[in-house]
């Protein structure tokens, strides 16, 4: 007969590793996109000057703080509790960037609907684990 605390220990461990295989394709994407800017950046020797000129620096935030969520995910895989927390908060800082600082567009939505589980799991890990 299978106990209790068995199977709580199995469920844990599967969504400890569906949060950190997903977290590592986004931490992935997150490195090829900055690898990507940071190349374009060497090659030109400064960031493209349109959009330097023609953004205001609230545009700034968006891209700030889908990096600490991405960071935060990465810091799941040693801390689940702050990871996942710095992941989440993270991501909502990024909606209300988009929501009140910007105008309100859709794909934020989809990119919170994509970062986000990866902390909610390490947070039910953590939260299981205690």
């Amino acid at each position: 007969m299978t106990k209790a605390n068995d199977t709580t220990n199995r469920i844990t461990n599967m969504m400890r590793r569906i949060a950190r295989i997903w977290s590592a394709v986004l931490i992935g994407i997150t490195l090829i996109i900055l690898i990507g800017y940071g190349m374009n950046w060497v090659k030109t020797g400064t960031a493209d000057s349109y959009a330097m000129d023609n953004y205001p620096p609230s545009e700034n935030l968006i891209p700030l703080t889908l990096v600490l969520s991405v960071l935060g995910a990465g810091i799941a895989w040693r801390w689940e509790g702050w990871g996942g927390a710095i992941n989440i908060a993270s991501c909502l800082a990024n909606l209300a960037v988009h929501h009140w600082i910007l105008s309100p567009r859709p794909y934020p939505y989809v990119l919170a609907i994509i970062i986000t589980p990866p902390g909610i799991l390490f947070l039910a890990c953590w939260w299981r684990s205690r």
